[in-house]
């Protein structure tokens, strides 16, 4: 029944990653585009721009949705395929909890840095 949840997360979290990261792609390569009708940047990885939308707050929640998605699937997938290598029990927990730690860590790390840059004030790039 866990094995179940996780798969279901994981695949949740393609979908996940493939809505916000089609979002991403259109902004950032059709931001030329985009911009004559107001929704896109003119250049959209000059410093100035990153920024700008780092300080939005719309932006700084797909960030973190995005490295929370990213991550679980990243580290699930790692963590299935080691599991293919018919390993120990003990073995396998090991694998599972090193993974989840990783994951935590780098998700907290990654949202505190979005967080960081959304409550800066005066940034000139």
């Amino acid at each position: 029944m866990r094995e179940s949840k996780l798969w279901f997360w994981h695949i949740l979290s393609a979908a996940i990653i493939l809505v916000i990261l089609g979002v991403h792609m259109a902004i950032m390569h059709m931001g030329a585009s985009l911009s004559a009708i107001g929704l896109g940047f003119r250049e959209p990885v000059a410093a100035a721009a990153v920024f700008q939308r780092s300080k939005q707050l719309i932006f700084m929640a797909t960030y973190i949705i995005l490295l929370g998605a990213a991550l679980f699937h990243g580290l699930y997938g790692l963590r299935s395929m080691l599991f293919e290598l018919s390993l120990s029990k003990t073995l396998e927990k090991a694998i599972s909890r090193v993974c989840a730690l990783a994951g935590i860590c780098l998700f907290v790390y990654g949202s505190y840095a979005a967080v960081y840059v959304f409550t800066m004030k005066g940034v000139t790039p």
